[in-house]
């Protein structure tokens, strides 16, 4: 009975906007620093669009990412970021929760609504406006990229940033993706990789590229603020 309730699209909505004011309240709390931008925020200055890829399990660390980047290169202040996410029950929820924050939503999946998920995002690249996803979402497995974001930017000639977030206070969630969720009043950090370029016909060989640089930025913003992940029992 508590499932089904939970499951109710009404629950659904206001337990998404309760997330939603939780994260901005991290937001407003946490001291965050943006690092590595440089390279990606120059070709956002000469309005080339990019696509964003991040680990499922750094999503909530994602919201602070365009103030930062606006505050450093004015030319993201005039930007939507658009964000693959999934058609299914999480992923609707997932897009209500960061609705809040100014980004498109585009329903679909790199198994699932693929072609029509595609489509959203190429429109809105040709517009110039970044897009985020995350290549092992929605269901995983954890940290195995599906090949989705390297076509697109094969397609596209779109540049890949990687980027990931931590903070100093946080908690693991028990979730496939051992979700990272940040508490209030804690330092936190986004790192974005250098971009990476794909070749029309490179898709395949650039995907594990893509994955190892997603990989160490989680690394190196675990150091930059202490975050050690625990081992799984």
């Amino acid at each position: 009975m508590m499932r089904k309730l939970i499951r109710h699209p009404a629950v659904q909505g206001g337990l998404a906007r309760l997330v939603g004011l939780y994260l901005t309240l991290v937001v407003r709390t946490t001291r965050w620093r943006l690092l590595g931008a440089e390279p990606a925020l120059a070709l956002v200055a000469q309005g080339q669009p990019l696509i964003l890829a991040f680990w499922h399990e750094r999503l909530p660390l994602i919201p602070p990412l365009f103030d930062l980047a606006g505050a450093a290169e004015p030319a993201v202040r005039a930007l939507r970021p658009h964000v693959l996410v999934s058609r299914h029950r999480d992923g609707r929820f997932i897009g209500a929760a960061v609705a809040r924050f100014g980004v498109a939503m585009v329903y679909g999946s790199s198994r699932r609504g693929g072609a029509g998920a595609l489509a959203g995002l190429l429109r809105a690249l040709r517009q110039g406006q970044p897009v985020l996803i995350t290549p092992d979402g929605p269901r995983g497995p954890r940290r195995q990229a599906a090949p989705g974001v390297a076509q697109l930017a094969a397609v596209s000639g779109a540049q890949v940033v990687p980027l990931a977030g931590a903070t100093s206070a946080q908690r693991r969630l028990g979730s496939w993706d051992r979700m990272m969720f940040p508490l209030p009043f804690g330092r936190g950090v986004l790192v974005c990789g250098a971009p990476i370029a794909v070749a029309r016909d490179g898709a395949e060989a650039a995907l594990p590229a893509i994955a190892a640089a997603l990989s160490a930025a989680c690394d190196e913003a675990d150091r930059l603020c202490g975050t050690v992940e625990p081992a799984r029992a």
